[in-house]
C-alpha cells in the first residue's frame, strides 16, 4: 500500500497529514516553523523530517511505504530558493536514515488551492497581512493576479488598509487631513502625536498592519475617513475577481477567501461580501472542501501517480 504526506508549512508551525492515495486519513501532527527563508533549510529540514517520523509513528505505516512527501510554504515560489530546499532536504533525510523516495516543495498558496477545490478548477483570494488571488483553470493552468507585496502591491490587505490608516492619522496631526477616531485607538499603543508616529514606524519597527483591524473598528463606529479607506481597499479585491474571471472561463467562478480579514466575519469582510453579490454575475463564494496540508496531500498523490502511470 502507497502513502503519502502533506505538510502545510507556516511561520510558527506547520501541520502535516499522512493519507493513502485515495487521502483516506491515517494520520495527522503539528510541528514546528518550515518558513525556509527565514529558518534556513538546515533547520526547517530537521523540523521536516520530526513531523515525518511523527506521522509514521502515529499511523504504524513502514515506513518504506511512503512514496511522496509536499511541503507548501511561503517562498517557494521562487524556484532557486525551492530547488536548494529540495535537495538540503533529501540529502538530510539520507543522512538521518529516513527514506523519503520523492519530495516537492510548493507555495504555500498552491496547496491552499489545491485544498479548496479538491484539485478542481477554482480561485482563492488571500487577504491577511498581504493579497494575492490564484486560480486553476479548467486545462489545470495555474494563474495569479495581485502578489506584489508591499511596496507595489498588496492592496486590500492588512498592510495597506493598515498603511492608510497611520497616513490619514499624520495627516490629521499636521492639519491637513480632518480628525478621525482612529487616532484615539492609536493613543493606546503609545501613539499620541507626530513624533511618537515616526519614532514608532521609524525606529521601533511598529507593525504596520496590527492597525487594521483599528480601522475596521473606527468605521464600524461610523468614521468616515476609515468608511472610506475600506471602500477602496474593498474595490480593490474585487478588482482581483474581476481580472481572474478574465483568466478562468469557468461560470460560476468558485472564489474561497483565505485571511483573517475576508474569511472571518467582520464589518470589512461583511462590506466585501455585500460587493461581490451586488458586483460580480457569475461568482460563487465557497468555504475550503479540504484545508492546505490536505491539498498539499493531494498533489502528493498526484504526483506519485503521474509518475508511475
Amino acid at each position: 500500500m502507497y502513502f503519502v504526506i502533506g505538510i502545510d508549512g507556516g511561520g510558527t508551525k506547520s501541520k502535516a497529514v499522512l493519507t493513502d492515495l485515495h487521502l483516506n486519513t491515517f494520520a495527522e501532527c503539528t510541528g514546528g516553523p518550515t518558513n525556509f527563508l527565514l529558518r534556513g533549510t538546515g533547520e526547517v529540514s530537521l523540523t521536516l523530517i520530526d513531523l515525518i517520523r511523527e506521522c509514521i509513528s502515529k499511523s504504524g505505516i513502514n515506513e518504506n511505504d511512503l512514496v511522496y512527501v509536499v511541503l507548501g510554504t511561503t517562498g517557494a515560489g521562487r524556484i532557486n530558493e525551492a530547488e536548494k530546499m529540495k535537495n538540503d532536504f533529501l540529502s538530510m533525510c539520507e543522512r538521518e536514515n529516513l527514506p523519503v523516495k520523492s519530495f516537492e516543495v510548493e507555495s504555500d498558496a498552491r496547496v491552499a488551492l489545491e485544498g479548496a477545490f479538491k484539485g478542481e478548477p477554482g480561485s482563492i483570494l488571500i487577504a491577511g497581512t498581504g493579497s494575492i488571488m490564484f486560480g486553476k483553470d479548467s486545462e489545470g493552468e495555474i494563474h495569479r493576479v495581485g502578489g506584489f507585496g508591499r511596496f507595489i502591491g498588496d492592496e486590500g490587505s492588512g498592510y495597506s488598509i493598515g498603511r492608510k490608516g497611520l497616513n490619514a492619522v499624520a495627516k490629521f496631526y499636521d492639519g491637513r487631513g480632518p480628525g478621525t477616531s482612529l487616532a484615539g485607538l492609536l493613543s493606546e499603543k503609545g501613539i499620541t502625536n507626530s513624533e511618537s508616529l515616526i519614532t514608532e514606524i521609524y525606529v521601533n519597527n511598529f507593525e504596520i498592519p496590527s492597525v487594521a483591524p483599528l480601522v475596521i473598528k473606527s468605521a464600524e463606529n461610523g468614521d468616515e475617513i476609515c468608511l472610506k479607506i475600506l471602500d477602496e481597499e474593498s474595490e480593490e479585491l474585487i478588482s482581483h475577481i474581476k481580472a481572474m474571471k478574465k483568466l478562468i472561463d469557468v461560470k460560476p467562478l468558485g472564489v474561497s477567501l483565505i485571511g483573517s480579514l475576508i474569511a472571518k466575519d467582520n464589518f470589512y469582510s461583511r462590506m466585501f461580501l455585500e460587493k461581490i453579490k451586488n458586483q460580480l454575475e457569475n461568482v460563487s463564494v465557497k468555504e475550503p472542501a479540504m484545508p492546505p496540508e490536505m491539498g498539499a496531500a493531494l498533489m502528493a498523490a498526484q504526483y506519485f501517480v503521474s509518475r508511475i502511470a
